[in-house]
């Protein structure tokens, strides 16, 4: 699962695009408690959510030429220059060129070789979020994609990931761990589009989760202040009870309430 233990590949950041910044605002900090503290005037009007004063992502406004409401997942670069050029070379793409964030750090967003969009973060002041794997935050992402074997040998070349088959009731499921890393370093999986007709219909994406201690709950609040519901709450065994949901703009996310790891 995800910590602040950030390693290169892992993701260290993720935030929000929303056409409406103040009613996400509203809508997060119902489900999650969040708060939101503005980056500043130079900033663009981008600005941090947080819990007890801990940043779990950022945020901001966005225009329709910005894409869709949506979250992006940022992964751990040393070198976002590099980083972008493999992926390029890897048959992705460059969205926004490596840039310089006010001496906070380098980000870039790329597309893999499906075009799902994600995002690379080069530390420099700003490490990643503050918080990951507790209630409130990010503690898992998942790559919807219509072929897992492209995709994991993609974000091999680029981001230097490593996938894993895990039994899953049912069928196997593709785990991803950084570089070198064993079972505990896992922060996502991989699903084919095929086996979701809802997810296929909307095409690839990363889908973020965020840890909750009751998702039923964080499930009828998200119904109740404009949200959709995408999957109802449901137990799997051996992984906890989970939910897919929708913001009322469209931004796509999941809650879960893991199982206790076996030690």
């Amino acid at each position: 699962m995800l910590t602040t233990r950030f390693v290169n590949g892992a993701p260290n950041w993720i935030d929000l695009g929303t056409p409406e910044i103040d009613g996400a605002v509203s809508f997060y900090k119902g489900l999650f408690g969040w708060e939101f503290q503005s980056a500043g005037p130079d900033a663009g009007g981008y600005g941090f959510f947080q819990l007890d004063g801990r940043t779990v992502a950022g945020g901001m406004q966005t225009t329709p030429e910005q894409g869709p409401p949506s979250w992006t997942v940022y992964f751990r670069s040393e070198d976002a220059q590099a980083t972008a050029k493999a992926a390029e070379q890897a048959h992705g793409s460059v969205l926004a060129q490596p840039m310089d964030v006010m001496g906070q750090g380098h980000l870039a967003i790329l597309a893999d070789q499906a075009g799902v969009p994600f995002g690379i973060w080069q530390p420099a002041l700003t490490k990643g979020v503050d918080v990951a794997g507790d209630p409130g935050s990010l503690c898992w992402v998942e790559l919807y994609t219509p072929d897992i074997a492209a995709a994991a040998a993609y974000y091999h070349k680029v981001l230097g990931l490593e996938t894993s088959g895990v039994p899953f009731p049912g069928g196997t499921y593709t785990c991803v761990n950084p570089a070198g890393g064993d079972d505990a370093s896992m922060f996502g999986g991989m699903v084919p589009l095929a086996e979701d007709p809802a997810e296929a219909q909307t095409g690839a994406y990363w889908l973020p989760y965020f840890e909750v201690e009751d998702p039923d709950a964080v499930v009828e609040k998200a119904q109740q202040t404009g949200g959709r519901v995408r999957m109802p709450a449901t137990t799997l065994e051996g992984v906890g009870r989970m939910a897919k949901l929708a913001d009322p703009y469209g931004a796509r996310f999941a809650v879960i309430k893991g199982e206790p790891q076996q030690t």
